[in-house]
């Protein structure tokens, strides 16, 4: 029972939020080439493996992530906790789990056509090397933003086979969602970051903190509505943009630098966004 609830507490199982910030956009992506390829037996279908692939993915993620931060864990108030930080668990082991469930996620993958899985392969790379970023720039949000929405990209992939520039316009779209969300959340731990040298866009734009939050939901929002004009779809459907603004508004008035609440409270005020985003795009099969 001690074994599992590590496992719970490596992986981040308890705490949902993560992976639901990465199934959304394959959901997003799924759903823009559904518009393409109405074939909804494989569209429920690959929700399904998605859905799965992101929770291996962000457990394998969660585990290699506190591998490499273990010693900076140690340091910060939020973290010093975790298992690997606090010695519940070796290094050894974690890797076993991650080679686990990294060929369970490779038996899912293996159920996409052949572009997709040579999507999923390379977001590999993205994935490992996130976690270093924090090391040589400001700018690990951005970064974390290319890993987490590639999803986009694999999920248009497996249903059309082919890649174009719908995709990647909502692609471009996301990752500036990630970059305003993610330095919400590092507001969390700005005070012991900056003290033990780790970097974030949180700490490089802590003065000017909403003015950059704002301009990255704004961003997202108009290459949304970029590649809605693009694909010419049924303007009165420009009225459910209004719910996923409203959240970015909302957000950027709770959060606050010095309380941690609240910048928590609207990092997970994400997942209802990300609903809504795919509410919005999934309206495009409707009318």
């Amino acid at each position: 029972m001690e074994k599992f609830q590590i496992f719970i507490q490596l992986t981040r199982l308890n705490k949902p939020i993560g992976i639901l910030l990465l199934f959304w956009p394959c959901v997003w992506g799924l759903t823009l080439g559904y518009y393409f390829n109405s074939e909804a037996t494989l569209y429920l279908k690959h929700i399904v493996l998605f859905f799965l692939g992101s929770v291996l993915m962000r457990s394998a993620g969660c585990i290699f992530n506190d591998i490499v931060d273990r010693d900076f864990d140690k340091k910060v108030e939020r973290t010093r906790k975790r298992p690997i930080a606090a010695g519940k668990i070796s290094v050894l082991e974690s890797f076993i789990y991650i080679i686990l469930i990294c060929l369970v996620a490779f038996f899912i993958l293996l159920q996409f056509n052949l572009l997709t899985i040579v999507f999923g392969i390379s977001s590999m790379l993205l994935a490992f090397a996130y976690p270093f970023m924090k090391r040589i720039t400001y700018w690990p949000q951005l970064f974390l933003g290319l890993t987490f929405n590639w999803g986009i990209i694999m999920g248009w992939s497996s249903l059309t086979n082919n890649i174009s520039i719908e995709p990647i316009i909502l692609y471009l779209s996301a990752i500036f969602w990630t970059l305003g969300y993610d330095t919400i959340y590092g507001l969390q731990d700005i005070d012991d970051d900056e003290i033990i040298g780790v970097k974030s866009t949180s700490i490089k734009f802590k003065n000017n903190i909403k003015v950059f939050v704002g301009t990255c939901y704004s961003l997202c929002v108009f290459l949304i509505l970029t590649m809605f004009v693009m694909m010419n779809i049924n303007k009165y459907l420009l009225i459910l943009m209004i719910p996923f603004i409203a959240m970015f508004i909302y957000q950027i008035k709770i959060f606050k630098v010095s309380n941690s609440e609240s910048s928590l409270l609207a990092f997970k005020n994400n997942n209802l966004t990300g609903l809504l985003i795919f509410i919005f795009i999934f309206s495009f099969n409707i009318l």
